[in-house]
């Protein structure tokens, strides 16, 4: 009998890591995730309305954040979840659910790392619903990497 994903043990769920460098110090590739203007500047899909993204951002362990955008056809999207590890300028940790979907909560680790004059970042995101759920979100996430590259350049 198959297992549905929800009943899989954590780690044998699908799991995606990107890794990026990037010309800027580590301290500027942190401030992009945890400024919510910073944030705004990179992290929209290029389909979402013009001026309709919101970012709240509590950055601290157990703090919550949420954002939150309106797509071109009107749709409105939102994820958000929970910060449990916070590292200035080195780590951050936490939960990941879409507001149509909170059962499906999976988990980001954003590691930066100095790397010459620049930063590494090791991106993962884990314990994916499924390989769909993992496959969009990998595309997703190339995409928005390209946004944030662009600003710290």
């Amino acid at each position: 009998m198959a297992q549905t994903a929800a009943a899989k043990p954590l780690a044998e769920r699908p799991s995606l890591t990107l890794t990026r460098r990037f010309r800027a110090r580590p301290e500027k590739v942190w401030s992009a995730w945890t400024d919510p203007e910073k944030l705004i500047a990179w992290f929209c899909t290029t389909k979402a309305k013009a001026g309709s993204l919101r970012a709240e951002l509590d950055v601290r362990v157990g703090g919550r954040y949420r954002v939150s955008f309106e797509m071109e056809s009107g749709e409105y999207s939102e994820v958000g979840g929970v910060y449990r590890e916070v590292v200035p300028h080195e780590r951050l940790v936490f939960t990941w659910a879409w507001h149509s979907t909170p059962e499906r909560e999976s988990l980001v680790t954003v590691s930066i790392k100095p790397d010459g004059a620049g930063a590494l970042m090791v991106f993962t995101h884990e314990q994916f619903f499924d390989e769909t759920a993992r496959d969009n979100h990998a595309k997703g996430w190339s995409e928005l990497f390209v946004q944030l590259e662009n600003l710290l350049a």
